[in-house]
């Protein structure tokens, strides 16, 4: 094959880049409604009096309701396509949002952010849909670490605004900022966004791409449960992150908080190499199985990070945060290909709901153990998720999505 011929067969359109930057967006907008009430949870505990536990709860309503409606989200993706999915998806959240602004009270106001929450599930499973239509095999690893960006880039949104909105005007603006958000974005998705193209139907009497994945092979089965594993050395750092280095390395407040933001947008960039990588390798589980030892490797090495010199625990906890989000873009451009056109949402919806499953066990889970065996041998069990991770990761992809 000729240099040209190759450019041709991997030549981008200018409409998918666009589509592309609508879905990140779309997604960046939801996620900073569902991570609002993180955010506010200072101020409700210190100026409105709720206790930590009850701030604790209404900050998980919206991953909740998320969890909810994933699968469902995705299922309505499949069958009437994606930018209808997404619009309404968008406008119901700034709906609830709305409907939590005119509440004081906080009964209610935990329902409008479940509601939201579940509205808020729709761009999850539907974006990466968009991301496996319109952009070709070999561009695809590079696709999905760009629409993964759309996660930290939400949260950063949420983290820089809502703490200073909420305590100069007041909680009902801070979540005001959703409600325009995502009210512009579901304009704007109504209005721009273009279905990809869905793939002809086979010539034969049971087209693959129609049949069940879940029942044909244990693929599918096999990266989600290597996904949720993989999430436990991901939560354990984002949740525990900033504690350690403020009480076991004792940084102040500040440039441990600078360093957890710099961390996360190491990390968010690494997810676009990774992603590159997936696509000059031309496979997704080889990358996939790499990460997952070299996570379990880093989860070791924070292990061992307190009795390294100063300096040496802030890089590890770099390096460990960037590798140990690595994996997402590629489990979620995998499971797409696996799916095949039929089953992209509802598969996608499930691979998300799985993580969010796995990732509110985290909390909980390893800060017992750390509370009772502390820091060192916690990370180094969280070590053990990873690890298990690796002969789970299938030997050889799977696309059934050209």
């Amino acid at each position: 094959m000729t240099q040209a011929s190759r450019l041709e067969k991997t030549a981008v359109s200018p409409k998918a880049w666009t589509m592309l930057g609508i879905g990140v967006a779309a997604q960046a907008a939801g996620t900073v409604f569902v991570s609002t009430p993180a955010f506010l949870i200072p101020l409700l505990h210190s100026e409105h009096g709720l206790s930590l536990t009850q701030a604790g709860t209404l900050s998980a309503a919206p991953t909740f309701g998320m969890v909810l409606t994933l699968v469902a989200w995705g299922a309505m993706a499949d069958r009437f396509g994606e930018k209808w999915v997404i619009s309404i998806g968008l406008a119901l959240t700034a709906i609830a949002a709305l409907a939590a602004t005119t509440t004081d009270n906080y009964a209610l106001l935990g329902i409008a952010f479940l509601l939201g929450g579940m509205a808020a599930a729709s761009t999850n499973a539907a974006s990466g849909r968009v991301v496996v239509g319109w952009f070709p095999k070999d561009r695809r690893g590079l696709a999905m670490g760009i629409r993964q960006m759309s996660q930290p880039l939400g949260v950063t949104i949420a983290s820089l605004t809502i703490p200073t909105l909420a305590a100069n005007v007041g909680i009902g603006s801070a979540v005001g900022l959703s409600v325009a958000l995502n009210g512009v974005l579901a304009l704007i998705c109504a209005v721009a966004l273009v279905n990809p193209p869905r793939p002809a139907a086979r010539p034969t009497d049971i087209p693959v791409e129609t049949i069940n994945p879940y029942r044909s092979n244990w693929f599918l089965w096999r990266i989600h449960v290597v996904s949720a594993l993989l999430v436990f050395p991901q939560f354990t750092l984002s949740t525990f992150g900033l504690v350690w280095l403020i009480s076991e390395q004792g940084w102040d407040a500040a440039p441990a908080g600078l360093l957890i933001g710099i961390s996360q947008f190491v990390g968010a960039l690494g997810r676009i190499v990774v992603g590159i990588w997936s696509d000059r390798a031309g496979s997704r589980v080889g990358p996939l199985r790499l990460v997952a030892v070299s996570a379990s490797a880093v989860m070791l090495a924070m292990a061992a990070a307190g009795a390294a010199p100063w300096g040496v625990p802030a890089l590890i906890l770099l390096l460990a945060t960037t590798v140990s989000v690595a994996d997402n873009g590629l489990a979620f451009t995998s499971v797409a290909e696996a799916a095949g056109p039929k089953w992209q949402g509802k598969a996608l919806g499930a691979q998300n709901t799985g993580q969010f499953i796995a990732a509110s066990a985290v909390g909980p889970v390893v800060g017992a153990l750390i509370g009772a065996v502390g820091y060192p041998l916690a990370f180094a069990i969280v070590a053990a998720f990873p690890a298990a991770a690796i002969p789970l990761v299938p030997s050889r992809d799977r696309d059934i999505s050209v």
